[in-house]
């Protein structure tokens, strides 16, 4: 083997060790959180090109007459060691809800495979009409009622 391939395979090799061992210290991550509009029909997009979806966003965030549900994709992680009993939380500040009273959608989750899981937490039809405007959101993972992390908006 080349010393250059034999380089990247040990760079590959101590790249997906770290993240596994960061991932059993006990610890549950929420990586990334991606907030999509959804139409009548319940699609983010008209088809599988990330480029489809960005434009499809685009003219739903356009033409809110279009829009019918929010839909937030929650990328996390955490250790399948112990008693999990993980839970992902929405919360979401509107111009309709009380500063100190956001909407809460919270989902129970099976422990995740160690790479991570994509978890989709949606407010549709009628809640999604009532609620108004979005201002603000926080994404949090729970374990039983210990909060092990968290991602918000730049206003939450």
């Amino acid at each position: 083997m080349r010393p250059v391939m034999a380089r990247a395979w040990a760079i590959l090799v101590c790249g997906l060790l770290l993240g596994l061992t960061a991932c059993s210290t006990g610890q549950g991550k929420v990586v990334k959180v991606l907030p999509h509009w959804l139409d009548a029909r319940g699609r983010h997009a008209l088809s599988a090109s990330l480029f489809e979806r960005d434009a499809y966003q685009a003219r739903l965030r356009d033409h809110p007459d279009q829009r019918h549900g929010l839909r937030y994709d929650i990328h996390w992680r955490a250790p399948r060691t112990g008693h999990p009993d993980y839970r992902l939380r929405l919360e979401l500040r509107t111009e309709q809800t009380p500063h100190d009273r956001p909407i809460v959608i919270e989902q129970a989750v099976k422990p995740p495979p160690p790479w991570g899981r994509w978890t989709g937490l949606s407010l549709k039809d009628e809640a999604f009409a009532q609620a108004g405007e979005i201002i603000a959101w926080r994404v949090s993972l729970w374990n039983g009622d210990r909060l092990l992390s968290e991602e918000k908006s730049f206003l939450w």
